[in-house]
């Protein structure tokens, strides 16, 4: 009620504002107001799911596990198939990197069109809605929770299918393989290696959410270039070696099936790049934009005097 309450006056205001050639349009001092509302109500979807329909929450948030896990193998793969190839003695490593960012690129757009839940985008929702107190930072963290938790039951089963399987046997296991060493060098390098490894999950994150920003904004219209948008923005995180907090765990869990891995180097890996992806994507873009776009202040400001 108190929403709707000053909803009504914030149309009459702007209803009030002069129309000249000398005054700012509204619409344009803030231009995400599309953007900002449109993630409020996705918010309180996610919000009612992870609270009443708990379960078929977790059950979204794993299919973007299993997406994740399925797109991840598959840059491996194309990296591998690339470097098997050569030419003039030179292998075509460098074209397989590009070539299997593009195609795990296309994990965010299979995300987004199937309506899963992955941590990193919500990341932005959450923050978006505790800024205009649409949630509380204790329902925003059980909402993250259950949707890390989906991600890696997610990610966990496609690990236990590649177990036993033969789908990324040889070279393209040793390409997740040698991904694994040098992740989990980040956290034995000490302070240096943290610092890196939080950068790189910042700027992912970042990445991610930069393109929801547009896809939420309402100025793209057509599936085809949401689509590239997505694409683009993973390509970029894998191409440049970012740090993804879901897709680390799942390819943790993939090599730690078949051949072990350190599971406290692994975990501090997670944890680091979990910090920086919610700076990324939660602050950088969620609670920047929100503020960026709130003009409730503005508009107090704007009242004619009583």
């Amino acid at each position: 009620m108190r929403e709707a309450r000053f909803g009504a006056r914030r149309a009459r205001l702007w209803d009030r504002w002069p129309v000249s050639a000398a005054a700012p349009d509204p619409q344009a001092l803030f231009p995400g107001k599309h953007f900002i509302s449109t993630v409020l109500e996705a918010l309180e979807t996610k919000t009612t799911m992870s609270g009443a329909l708990a379960r078929r929450y977790l059950q979204r948030a794993a299919m973007a596990g299993v997406i994740i896990g399925l797109m991840y193998a598959t840059n491996y793969a194309v990296i591998a198939a690339f470097d098997a190839v050569e030419i003039d003695g030179s292998s075509l490593y460098p074209l397989g990197r590009i070539a299997g960012a593009l195609a795990f690129g296309w994990a965010l757009v299979f995300i987004y069109y199937s309506r899963s839940e992955l941590l990193t985008s919500n990341m932005m929702i959450v923050s978006i809605g505790a800024y205009h107190r649409r949630t509380t930072w204790g329902r925003a963290l059980r909402l993250l929770v259950l949707c890390y938790v989906g991600n890696l039951v997610g990610g966990l089963f496609i690990a236990v299918l590649v177990r036993f399987s033969t789908i990324v046997d040889g070279a393209a296991f040793d390409q997740m393989v040698a991904s694994v060493e040098h992740k989990l060098a980040y956290v034995s390098a000490g302070p240096t290696g943290w610092v890196d490894l939080l950068v790189r999950a910042i700027l992912c994150n970042f990445c991610i959410n930069l393109a929801m920003l547009l896809v939420y904004n309402g100025l793209i219209k057509d599936d085809l270039t949401k689509s590239l948008v997505m694409i683009m923005s993973v390509f970029i995180f894998a191409f440049l070696g970012l740090e993804h907090s879901v897709a680390n765990t799942v390819l943790f869990s993939i090599v730690g099936l078949k051949e072990g891995i350190d599971v406290g180097l692994a975990s501090a890996n997670v944890a680091i790049a979990l910090l920086g992806n919610f700076i990324g994507g939660g602050l950088l873009i969620g609670l920047y934009y929100a503020y960026v776009n709130d003009d409730s202040k503005w508009l107090r400001g704007q009242e004619p005097p009583a």
